[in-house]
């Protein structure tokens, strides 16, 4: 490794760990006010609004989606753009989260006595409590850093940082202030693969017009038909009274013709294996996934109020994107 390589790598590490090292120190700003701001939020009639500029304002917009994701609703407003009319995004019962490194930037002077004025109560994020935000909002919320993490502590790095931790510190005390569920989250994130592993249920993948069977003293020859005819990799064994009894998969068949047995001597109960995987058609599609890995199959039986209506297969649940 060249010497030059070796002082690049030293200092990404140090920016990871002056980082850190600022995230840390956050916890010691959780208190009261920080406790205060928390049920000022929660007991809100109105949005949360996020305001700021610079990068201040693209870690705003991520405050916002977390909020809105976890049970509270939020908006962002550009600082700039609000004093030039978009000032009227703020209604009556809403609170405005100003997020600001120094708190005395133009925009920021401008637009505090103007939220003020409407009434509105102002929460400052702000890592210099002595500034104009930090002099002129309702509520602070502590943010400091002793520099950034950049050579020049010029570039927004450790500051952005904290101003998005405590953004999630917030978000997720007013999520368990909430009694926010999975369910109300699955909700809010029916495209994502996590709002899927959430909401889907088996009912919701597997193939509903496809139920293979065969009987217990199916010869063979049928048995591999019907294997083959559904494109599901096995078919399940019932009784004459439709209770299931076993399965035989792709993998018995190979198995039992490996062994040399003499196919016209066999039936289906000579092959199945009994006591197969099964899952409730209204349990979750990512729980019928987790047999299946566990236990190394691509199959599981589903039932409903203890008959068998059909299997789930591997690949209905990778097509959902689950997983």
């Amino acid at each position: 490794m060249k010497k030059a390589d070796g002082e690049i790598l030293a200092l990404a590490k140090r920016v990871v760990l002056q980082e850190a090292e600022s995230v840390t120190r956050l916890a010691s700003f959780i208190d009261e006010g920080f406790l205060e701001v928390l049920h000022l939020i929660f007991k809100s009639k109105g949005r949360l609004i996020v305001t700021g500029i610079g990068k201040s304002a693209i870690i705003g917009t991520k405050i916002v989606a977390t909020m809105n994701s976890t049970g509270t609703p939020a908006i962002f407003m550009h600082a700039a753009d609000a004093i030039h009319g978009d000032l009227g995004i703020i209604q009556k019962d809403d609170i405005v989260l100003c997020i600001s490194k120094s708190g005395n930037t133009p925009e920021i002077k401008v637009l505090i006595p103007l939220i003020a004025r409407m009434g509105n109560k102002i929460i400052g994020m702000v890592s210099t409590i002595d500034s104009f935000l930090g002099n002129h909002a309702d509520y602070l919320i502590r943010a400091t850093v002793d520099k950034e993490s950049d050579p020049n502590n010029l570039a927004p790095t450790s500051s952005t940082t904290t101003q998005l931790v405590m953004g999630d510190a917030l978000a997720v005390c007013l999520l368990q202030m909430r009694g926010f569920s999975q369910e109300q989250f699955a909700m809010y994130h029916p495209g994502g693969s996590l709002g899927k592993r959430l909401y889907l249920r088996v009912a919701d993948v597997m193939d509903m017009n496809v139920r293979p069977f065969v009987g217990l003293n199916e010869n063979i020859q049928n048995t591999i038909l019907n294997i083959s005819q559904n494109r599901l990799g096995a078919t399940v064994v019932l009784d004459s009274k439709g209770e299931l009894k076993g399965i035989i998969t792709d993998g018995d068949v190979r198995r039992m013709v490996e062994k040399g047995l003499q196919l016209n001597t066999l039936v289906a109960k000579d092959i199945m294996s009994p006591k197969p995987k099964q899952i409730d058609i209204n349990d979750m599609a990512v729980n019928a996934f987790d047999i299946m890995h566990r236990n190394k199959i691509t199959s599981v039986v589903v039932m409903q109020d203890n008959k068998y209506v059909g299997l789930v297969h591997i690949h209905d649940i990778l097509r959902e994107g689950i997983v």
